[in-house]
């Protein structure tokens, strides 16, 4: 983990004289030192000092885009801050952006009110100005409004610092791909040329033969270290010892060549296992635990954004993970979708201690029986996500979901395997999702919310898409009858 931080410039001018100037000064310097102790913000906040110039702005602007550990500026008017002064910097900015409307005092103060407390006090008049210019120059940003007192208005800072730290690591995602996608599956292409300038991720490939080398070279003792930590972690289920083994192998490999190539996810394909005696199961499972990001059948856009989001997740390793709808319970009186993959959920999503198993793979190449961990989704609200490439522009995808505790046991299944019922309903979200063109891998997360992943495509300048409790098929199709016409004047 990079040591992240976010800057917090301050608006003023000097028409006020330097008492006005001091004051100033000493409050915004209160506000962070307050906001810090909250304990509601996940990463420091900076304050960078008032500035009054356009020299200033612009001169704290472009040391924010080149601070390696700057990951997000944060801006305030606590007086009148005459907007033309910003223009040069923020039209220079290139880090994600936020807005705070706020004030330094909660309550008009009856008997203290004259003319020197308004010329001090005039958040309300500068912060309206200073959004003008932003909304002219059309730079996205995040507006929270409220008292910097207030948990409520702490923790929407706090989550759009965590929607900021997704776009820092996206802009530096490397993802390694071992072989290319499965044969003739149409939503998991994509133009990597142009995912790289809008997202910044480079996606390259390396042979599985080269893999196999590496895993050639894997001892013994180094399997007996991963065992130990497997063992901690998880049952064994299984009397295929050997079987846990090769995945470990496996995945010493695999994170060997991701560290060498500082790469932060991988894919790979059940089609081009040449060498390898077992599809990696437990290995990406394990992987993905440690926060890569992974997809199934060569998808890099899920790969990619399961590492974003595990980024954005409290510790920057949180509860999200690969996922699949996989089939439909359509009885009247409980619809819900039963979501799975062949071997790779991550166990951040487990309700309870997962176990490790063998079973045949039942698809793809012939190979040996794959270990992989299997357990059920823990309950609780939670969204899924997928980013497709709808040629010309990136449309990310969100769906509310209320996941469940698996309303039968399904003792045949052996794969990790959640449960949930989509927003806005079963059959209307099916719809839905269907005609907004999602995919069928997605990522499934506790821990990011819809308004995160806004916060997301809004800092990275893509389209997104929410399907909620309030969301009709109808309304659905003339907002993305609109949004087509609005992308392509773009």
């Amino acid at each position: 983990m990079k040591k992240r931080e976010f800057w917090f410039l301050v608006g003023s001018q000097c028409l006020y004289g330097e008492d006005v100037l001091r004051t100033v000064d000493a409050r915004a310097a209160e506000m962070t030192a307050a906001m810090n102790a909250g304990g509601r913000l996940p990463y420091t906040l900076v304050y960078k000092g008032t500035v009054k110039s356009n020299e200033e702005v612009t001169g704290v602007i472009k040391e924010a885009n080149y601070d390696g550990q700057c990951t997000g500026v944060i801006t305030w008017c606590h007086t009148f801050s005459p907007s033309k002064m910003w223009i040069n910097g923020l039209s220079l900015l290139q880090k994600p952006y936020c807005h705070l409307a706020t004030q330094y005092h909660r309550e008009i103060p009856n008997e203290e009110i004259d003319m020197d407390f308004m010329n001090l006090n005039q958040a309300a008049h500068g912060d309206r100005e200073h959004g003008f210019i932003a909304a002219r120059l059309r730079i996205p940003r995040k507006v929270i409004a409220g008292h910097w007192q207030d948990a409520d208005v702490q923790r929407r800072l706090g989550d759009w610092m965590r929607a900021a730290v997704g776009v820092a690591v996206s802009r530096e995602m490397k993802v390694m791909r071992f072989g290319d996608n499965m044969r003739e599956v149409a939503v998991t292409e994509g133009d990597k040329v142009g995912v790289q300038a809008k997202l910044g991720w480079q996606v390259n490939t390396w042979a599985v033969g080269d893999l196999v080398k590496e895993m050639d070279a894997v001892t013994e003792s180094e399997i007996d270290g991963l065992m130990a930590a497997y063992t901690a972690a998880y049952d064994i289920a299984t009397d295929n010892i050997a079987a846990i083994r090769y995945q470990a192998r496996e995945e010493i490999a695999i994170e060997r060549m991701l560290r060498r190539e500082r790469c932060m996810a991988f894919t790979n394909t059940f089609e081009d296992l040449y060498g390898m005696e077992q599809l990696p199961g437990l290995a990406s499972q394990h992987l993905m635990s440690k926060g890569y990001g992974f997809g199934g059948e060569g998808d890099w856009k899920v790969s990619a954004m399961t590492a974003v989001m595990k980024a954005m997740g409290r510790g920057e390793n949180g509860a999200s993970g690969f996922m699949e709808d996989y089939t439909y319970h359509l009885a009247d009186d409980n619809r819900c979708s039963l979501g799975a993959h062949m071997l790779e959920v991550c166990p951040c999503l487990a309700a309870d201690r997962p176990r490790i198993e063998t079973h045949p793979l039942g698809i793809g190449m012939n190979r040996r029986d794959p270990a992989r961990l299997v357990f059920e989704g823990r309950a609780g609200s939670a969204i899924v996500v997928s980013l497709i490439d709808m040629g010309g522009r990136l449309r990310l995808l969100c769906q509310d979901v209320e996941c469940i505790k698996p309303i039968m046991d399904m003792p045949n299944l052996p794969v990790a395997r959640v449960m949930w019922r989509p927003a806005p309903d079963l059959l209307t979200g099916i719809e839905c999702w269907i005609t907004a063109g999602g995919a069928h891998h997605t990522v499934l997360s506790y821990d990011v919310s819809a308004e995160q992943m806004k916060d997301f495509a809004n800092m990275m300048g893509i389209e997104f898409v929410h399907i909620t409790a309030d969301t009709t098929v109808e309304a659905l199709e003339e907002k993305l009858m609109l949004a087509d016409l609005a992308w392509k004047l773009r």
